[in-house]
């Protein structure tokens, strides 16, 4: 190999250290982007068809400019190859595959040759400066970041975390909020994302997790993982609840959350712009759970629907507003907070309509099984609900009620078996008359009921019934579940699967 023109710049070391303090890269991208600038003014000098390569000492800061030329038996690019015969008269040991390099003079860079390389410098610098952003805040998503508003855009805050520029859109400002110039700027990290623009840090003051970060900062226990914060919920500026349980009994989590005299939370709600907070213990009981997060209303009784994650909560009289919220906040976010759907009742409208429930269950009874009135509320407060449970309970449980023996029972069983083949009847007219098909009625664990039903609906074949998904169907039957019609998602699913059964069959 022929020796190479060098020219030694150990200021091009200074400058490259200097540029790489001051934008937190590496000396080497600093290098390398120096290279590639004075690469490109060579391109421009010897002809843009050439393979000049520049390459800079790291320790001498020497320049050296090559011309590559690759060793091939039939030349057919002249700018980038070389036959083997002339490679082996500049280098005796040179193979096929080898490139054969040629020193270039050093270069004079002109106006236009050191403009371009300064392009080339800056924009490398700032590719090597974003990845060094991208790399250092993708994994601090999750943090709480102190920083300065540098400019505010259309509402929108551009904050100065130091070695970063990070967004708080106007949307993660809590209402009513403004930053102007130069104020410190104290948000979450909700997300990093990698742009062609450059790396995108969005920060939050509205993010519920911006509240459980400031209580991590506030309260040590929740910190040292003491105390751990379940569930938080918030309406931002406005209110918020949190939910806490302490992993040592003897430690309240309520209290070291709240702190003397109200201390920590205060410092919270100072930085939220006074957002009020409810601090509630968290319980692995559900029902327990709602009535801490309708805290400060007082609970009387608690229903729960688990198939339904719905909750009904039965409140004293004067405790329905306080339930309820202001514009229905705190049902909210209790809601928000359990992750069930609470419905608020007071206790006059849960006995009111305990007492619609109890005569109107009576009355059927009477109606179907031609009794008086005092026998059918004996069977209701028994806890019968339906023609079915008389029908086929054990004929010395109904004989048990106070007033009964087993002639009176069996008797009972007797009409009730009979109103039902008659009720089975009308139905199964009906659903004729809907046009609802035999197939469809042969179905396994289909009720007359649920086949007029469908047949309302206008479902009315098999095909019908195995073209809807399973949230479908339940949704079709919603309107008939005051009637005892429902199903739960399992059994839709299972009930569509079996419509579908002979398609797989016709496959086969």
């Amino acid at each position: 190999m022929a020796s190479t023109a060098a020219f030694a710049r150990p200021e091009l070391l200074q400058v490259a250290e200097s540029v790489a303090r001051d934008k937190g890269i590496d000396r080497d991208e600093v290098l390398q982007a120096m290279e590639q600038a004075i690469q490109k003014a060579g391109r421009s000098k010897y002809g843009q068809d050439y393979d000049i390569r520049a390459e800079i000492d790291r320790k001498s800061g020497e320049i050296r400019l090559l011309r590559f030329r690759e060793v091939v038996e039939s030349v057919e690019n002249e700018p980038t190859q070389i036959a083997l015969e002339e490679a082996r008269r500049l280098n005796g040991e040179a193979e096929i595959g080898d490139f054969v390099t040629d020193p270039l003079p050093p270069l004079d860079f002109g106006r236009i040759a050191a403009q371009t390389a300064k392009q080339v410098i800056v924009q490398r610098v700032r590719d090597a400066e974003r990845q060094r952003q991208y790399l250092e805040f993708k994994d601090r998503v999750g943090e709480i970041v102190n920083g300065l508003a540098k400019r505010i855009e259309f509402g929108n805050v551009i904050v100065d975390l130091g070695r970063a520029e990070a967004i708080l859109r106007r949307d993660e400002l809590l209402p009513r909020e403004s930053f102007h110039q130069g104020e410190r700027v104290r948000a979450y990290i909700y997300d990093v994302r990698q742009e062609p623009r450059g790396p995108q840090i969005f920060l939050s003051r509205t993010h519920p997790q911006f509240m459980a970060k400031l209580f991590a900062q506030e309260v040590p226990e929740i910190y040292d993982g003491i105390i751990e914060i379940k569930a938080v919920a918030r309406d931002p500026g406005s209110r918020a609840k949190i939910a806490v349980v302490s992993r040592d009994s003897g430690i309240d989590p309520v209290g070291a959350c709240v702190g003397m005299r109200g201390s920590r939370v205060q410092a919270v709600v100072g930085e939220l712009q006074g957002e009020k907070v409810d601090i509630v213990p968290w319980s692995p009981d559900p029902a327990t759970f709602v009535v801490n997060a309708l805290a400060p209303a007082e609970v009387a009784k608690v229903v729960m629907d688990e198939e339904q994650r719905r909750v009904e909560v039965v409140v004293p009289d004067d405790q329905l507003s306080l339930a309820i919220g202001r514009r229905g906040q705190n049902v909210r976010l209790a809601s928000q907070l359990t992750g069930w759907d609470i419905d608020i009742l007071t206790e006059a409208e849960e006995s009111e309509r305990r007492n619609e429930e109890f005569h109107g269950r009576s009355q059927m009874f009477i109606d179907a099984l031609d009794i008086d009135d005092v026998i059918a509320h004996l069977l209701v407060t028994e806890g019968f609900t339906s023609l079915e449970e008389v029908a086929y309970v054990a004929r010395e449980d109904l004989a048990d009620i106070e007033g009964f023996d087993l002639d009176v029972a069996g008797e009972l069983q007797e009409r009730a078996r009979r109103a039902l083949e008659r009720r089975d009847r009308e139905y199964d007219e009906k659903r004729r008359q809907l046009g609802v098909s035999d197939e469809l009625a042969a179905l396994e664990g289909v009720t007359p009921a649920l086949l007029v039903a469908l047949g309302e609906k206008g479902v009315k074949s098999r095909d019908d019934l195995a073209d809807l998904a399973g949230d479908e169907l339940i949704e079709l039957l919603a309107p008939f579940e005051k009637a005892g019609i429902k199903l739960a998602p399992e059994e839709a699913n299972a009930l569509i699967m079996k419509a579908r059964a002979h398609w797989f069959a016709d496959e086969g």
